[in-house]
C-alpha cells in the first residue's frame, strides 16, 4: 500500500518514497502549451498548489525521471531545459515586520544566484537586484528563465487585521512583481499562486498581463482531487467496506472552482487526514488554522449567516479584493469556506451562485461563531442538549437551550448598533446552531405561498421553522402563519412527521420569550 503524503510538497521524495501521487501533469503540458506565458492560480490553503508548483518546476528542470508513467513522461520535450527561479513566501511562520519580509526575499535572491553561478549586487534595492539576476541568469545560462512565485500573497495576509502593515507589504510586493514585466525578453514561463486575488489595480499594476486561471474551466481540477481520481488511486486506503462514500462525499467534497457540477473536487487534506486517521469524519482542514480574522469579521458585520447557504455576487466583485476595502464574502470565496454552486446573470452582466463546499465548513464555520459567548462550557453543553433533544423531538427542551445561549451573549455585542431589534439576528444565531451540528437547513426556503425562515430536514423528521419579534408578532401567530400558508405541503412527500416550530423573541431582554411546535403526522 502507498504511503500518504502528508505535508510532502516535493515530486521528488514522492516518487522516491513510494507516496501516492495523483497525476496532475496534464495540466503542466496544457499550460505550456497553450500559448501564454504570464499565469496567475488561486486555491484555499492546504489544497496542493505548492506540490502543483515544484511538479512544474521539475518539468522545467528536465527531471523526466521523476515523470515515469505520468502523462508528461511522453507529452514533454525532455531535450529541453530551463534554468527556474523559485519564491515561496510560505517558509516563514509570520511577516511581522518590514525586515522579515526582506530578508525572506534577500534569502530567495542569493540562493539563486548561487545556484546558477552569478554575481548579485547586494547593495542595490530587491527590486533592481531581482533584475539584475533574471538577467544574469538568463544570459549565463543562454536560456530564458522560469519564475514560479508560490503563496505570493502570505506577507498580505499574514497582516490582514493590521491596515497600515498590510498596505506596506503589499506596496513592497508590487515593486518586487512589477519587475517580471520589465524582464519579459529573458522570461519564458511565469506562475503565481496564493490564497487571495487582490486587485490588478492594487498589487499587479506593474504585472497586469497575468492570466487568472482560478476559474478557468480547463482547470478547475488542478488542485484537489476528482471522484474518479479519489477512487483510483486510494483505492487500497478507502477499501474498508464500513466507509460510506456518499457520506465521505458530504463532508470533503464540494470544492467548485468552474461553476460545472461535474467539475467538483475533495479537499486534498482532509482525504490524507481522514484516511491516516483511521477514518473519522473530523474537521481536518478547518482545525489546521482557525480563521480567526473572517469569524470576527463575520461577527462585526452581524452578518446574516443563512445568507451562505445560497448567495448570488457578481464576477468584478468574486475576482478580487484588496486591503483598503475588504469584501466579505469575496473573502470567505477565496480563503474557501465559500465554493461556486453554478453560473447565473445580474441583469445582462454574469455572475456566480455561492455555498458552503461541504459539511466540514459548513458546521466548523457556524461552530466557531458561537464563541460569542465566549464561554466554551455554555457553548458545549447547549449543543449537546440541542442535538439530543432534536433527536429525541423533544421540542419542548428548545426554549431554555436558546435561552441559556442569548443569555451569555455579552452585553458589548449589542453596544453602538440596534442588531437586537432585528429578527435576522436572531434568526442568524439560531441557524448557526443548527448549522454547527451539521443538519441539512434551507434558509429562506421557497414554497408557492412564499417563504419559510428556516427548514431542517433530519433523517426521521422535517422542522419547519418561522422566527417573530415580539412587536411584530407571537410565537403562536408565527405558527398560524405557517399553517395559513401551507408551508408543509412541501415536504409531505419526504414521508416523515413534520413539526411545526415559532419562535418570538423580545428586543428589550433580548432572548427568547416563547417556543411554541405541533406536529403534523
Amino acid at each position: 500500500m502507498k504511503k500518504l503524503p502528508i505535508g510532502i510538497s516535493t515530486l521528488a521524495k514522492i516518487r522516491a518514497e513510494d507516496y501516492i501521487y495523483v497525476d496532475k501533469t496534464h495540466h503542466v503540458a496544457k499550460l505550456f502549451n497553450s500559448g501564454g506565458r504570464y499565469y496567475f492560480l488561486s486555491r484555499p490553503r492546504r489544497f496542493g498548489k505548492s506540490l502543483f508548483l515544484d511538479t512544474l518546476k521539475q518539468a522545467f528542470l528536465g527531471r523526466k525521471d521523476l515523470f515515469t508513467g505520468l502523462y508528461l513522461e511522453q507529452n514533454w520535450d525532455w531535450n529541453k531545459s530551463y534554468p527556474v527561479i523559485h519564491f515561496s513566501f510560505g517558509g516563514s511562520s509570520a511577516y511581522e515586520s518590514k525586515t522579515t519580509f526582506l530578508d525572506i526575499v534577500w534569502q530567495n535572491l542569493q540562493k539563486y544566484a548561487q545556484l546558477y553561478d552569478v554575481n548579485l549586487d547586494t547593495t542595490r534595492n530587491y527590486g533592481t537586484a531581482f533584475y539584475q539576476l533574471i538577467q544574469d541568469i538568463s544570459n549565463h545560462q543562454q536560456q530564458q528563465v522560469v519564475i514560479l512565485i508560490d503563496e505570493y500573497d502570505k506577507p498580505i495576509l499574514d497582516n490582514i487585521t493590521n491596515k497600515i502593515q498590510a498596505i506596506e507589504m503589499r506596496e513592497m510586493l508590487k515593486d518586487l512583481y512589477s519587475i517580471i514585466k520589465e524582464c519579459d525578453e529573458y522570461i519564458k514561463f511565469v506562475l503565481l499562486t496564493g490564497v487571495s486575488k487582490f486587485s490588478k489595480v492594487s498589487l499587479f499594476s506593474g504585472l497586469n498581463i497575468l492570466d487568472d486561471i482560478s476559474l478557468n474551466t480547463n482547470y478547475a481540477d488542478i488542485c484537489g482531487y476528482t471522484q474518479s481520481e479519489l477512487e483510483q488511486e486510494f483505492s487500497e486506503h478507502l477499501a474498508d467496506g464500513n466507509i460510506d462514500k456518499t457520506e465521505l462525499k458530504l463532508w470533503y467534497n464540494g470544492y467548485n472552482f468552474a461553476g460545472s457540477a461535474e467539475q467538483k473536487v475533495y479537499n486534498p487534506f482532509d482525504i490524507l487526514l481522514f484516511c491516516n486517521n483511521n477514518y473519522q469524519y473530523r474537521s481536518y482542514w478547518f482545525e489546521t488554522a482557525t480563521p480567526t480574522f473572517l469569524v470576527r469579521l463575520l461577527q462585526s458585520q452581524h452578518y446574516f449567516m443563512p445568507k451562505l447557504e445560497r448567495l448570488i455576487i457578481g464576477e468584478a466583485q468574486l475576482a478580487s479584493f484588496d486591503v483598503d476595502n475588504i469584501q466579505l464574502i469575496t473573502l470567505l470565496f477565496q480563503t474557501g469556506y465559500l465554493t461556486i454552486e453554478g453560473t447565473t446573470k445580474i441583469g445582462t452582466q454574469f455572475a456566480y451562485i455561492l455555498r458552503y463546499p461541504n459539511l466540514e465548513v459548513k458546521a466548523s464555520l457556524n461552530n466557531s461563531l458561537l464563541d460569542i459567548s465566549g464561554n466554551i462550557n455554555v457553548k458545549n453543553d447547549n449543543s449537546y442538549n440541542l442535538s439530543v433533544a432534536l433527536a429525541d423531538s423533544d421540542f419542548a427542551a428548545l426554549a431554555p437551550i436558546f435561552t441559556s445561549h442569548f443569555a451569555s451573549i455579552p452585553h458589548d455585542w449589542y453596544r453602538n448598533n440596534n442588531i437586537a431589534n432585528y429578527e435576522g439576528f436572531y434568526a442568524s444565531i439560531v441557524y448557526s446552531y443548527l448549522a454547527a451540528l451539521g443538519y441539512d437547513l434551507r434558509a429562506e426556503d421557497t414554497t408557492n405561498q412564499g417563504r419559510i425562515d428556516l427548514t431542517m430536514i433530519m433523517p426521521d423528521k422535517v422542522i419547519i421553522l418561522e422566527f417573530k419579534l415580539t412587536k411584530y408578532g407571537s410565537a403562536s401567530e408565527a405558527l398560524e402563519q405557517i399553517k395559513a400558508k401551507g408551508y408543509a405541503s412541501k415536504y409531505l412527500a419526504e414521508n416523515k412527521p413534520i413539526y411545526l416550530l415559532g419562535i418570538s423573541f423580545d428586543a428589550e431582554s433580548k432572548n427568547v420569550v416563547e417556543c411554541l411546535y405541533e406536529v403534523i403526522s
